[in-house]
């Protein structure tokens, strides 16, 4: 490793940690006009009924469903408006059960091999190549029911493209992903040989799903969540 690599680590790990000398640094960085303004994600999220779903596994896309039935349980039952109810969701964790990769588009799927990463297949058997979390078909009903144990439930199918992140989007979900967990992730897809951590990151940045807003730490988004009155579920 030259000198060069390890001072990037070192100062990564500094951000990490919190270090107040190396806190606006990390591998490719947050632009200043971009830190001032870390927050500003939460007044996307609207309405008088809102709730954070907090979920760094994606557990085969049951924390999706329960975002839509949120969502959609207010509309029905409640009888509620466009803009009366919003949700957020949160893309962080590392590792081959973490959210983090539902937060990129399906170049990124095919480029680092996701679907073999997190040893998701599609109804034929195959590795995905798409993300198949943003706009799933009734033929990838597999996924839920593997993630919930059950037999197939044919009736079941029609329902989940309304779980994909673009189409709970337009039913008011909103969706973060951690830069600190992405730092972290892109240093593990580096020590699986995809590449080097810089690169990876660039690229990953500028594949990241329309719509979806990059946050400094999800763990200080939830808390900024939590103080603008929006509720809290843990997935």
């Amino acid at each position: 490793m030259n000198s060069e690599s390890t001072i990037d680590r070192r100062l990564f790990l500094g951000q990490l940690l919190g270090a107040a000398a190396v806190a606006n640094l990390s591998m490719v960085g947050l632009g200043a006009a971009q830190e001032s303004s870390a927050d500003a994600w939460i007044k996307e999220v609207k309405g008088s009924h809102r709730c954070l779903f907090d979920f760094p596994q994606h557990k085969g896309g049951v924390p999706q469903l329960h975002i839509l039935n949120y969502l959609n349980t207010y509309a029905t039952a409640y009888k509620t408006g466009t803009g009366e109810v919003g949700a957020v969701g949160t893309f962080y964790g590392v590792g081959t059960q973490a959210s983090i990769p539902l937060a990129f588009n399906d170049a990124i799927w095919t480029t680092y091999e996701l679907g073999v990463y997190t040893g998701l297949k599609d109804a034929d058997g195959k590795h995905y190549t798409r993300n198949v979390f943003n706009r799933p078909t009734p033929r990838d009903l597999h996924l839920l029911m593997q993630a919930y144990g059950t037999p197939m439930i044919p009736a079941l199918a029609d329902a989940i493209p309304a779980l994909g992140i673009e189409n709970l989007q337009k039913m008011g979900a909103k969706f973060v992903l951690c830069a600190n967990a992405l730092g972290i992730w892109c240093l593990e897809l580096e020590a699986r040989g995809k590449g080097k951590a810089q690169d990876i990151e660039k690229e990953l940045r500028a594949n990241v799903l329309p719509g979806v807003t990059i946050v400094p730490a999800m763990v200080i988004a939830i808390e900024k969540a939590q103080e603008a009155g929006i509720k809290y579920n843990r997935q």
